[in-house]
């Protein structure tokens, strides 16, 4: 083979698109459905992320390690004891590396959210957790309608608001609901 029709080959080769599977690890953006996953349960038993269809989703990355995560973990509590918080489901998924030290800081915690691991990194990448914690609100079809990095005290009327906006609904502050 010449060294032109060897060229040509590689260059063909460069234009070939991936795999139908291969570009599968990509983060889905804002205005993307989340891809199917199981989530691996740490609190209770695994789970399809599509069997969360049917009703709004807040999902909160987090790790052990993270300060700000644990932080804002008894905010989550707080939101998900609440009475309208019926309209959507939370959940959360860590990216801790040992699923021990996942358990033992939600045992520590006395979470009753449904927690999961996400040991592939699979969530992780899915979802753009680029840094910790992220909280990504997806609607009831698995579309993806915002993602907000940083801790936030998820009960605050700031936050009801945030949730509000997203969902279309959702919970009010207090203050609201006495009207």
């Amino acid at each position: 083979m010449s060294n032109r029709a060897l060229s040509l080959l590689c260059l063909m080769l460069l234009w070939i698109p991936p795999a139908a599977g291969a570009g599968a690890r990509v983060e889905v953006p804002v205005g993307g459905t989340l891809r199917e996953a199981q989530l691996h349960g740490l609190n209770g038993p695994a789970r399809a992320l599509s069997s969360f269809r049917g009703k709004p989703l807040i999902i909160n990355v987090w790790a052990s390690w993270c300060g700000p995560c644990r932080s804002e973990m008894a905010s989550l509590e707080r939101l998900a004891w609440r009475d309208d918080a019926h309209r959507f489901a939370i959940i959360g998924v860590s990216t801790d590396d040992y699923v021990d030290k996942a358990r033992a800081w939600l045992s520590d915690s006395n979470a009753t959210i449904s927690q999961f691991i996400d040991a592939d990194l699979e969530m992780e990448t899915m979802l753009g957790a680029s840094r910790l914690p992220l909280t990504v609100f997806v609607d009831a079809n698995g579309h993806v309608l915002n993602k907000v990095y940083g801790a936030r005290e998820w009960d605050s009327p700031e936050a009801l608001r945030l949730i509000a906006q997203a969902f279309g609904t959702g919970p009010k502050p207090a203050a609201a609901r006495a009207r």
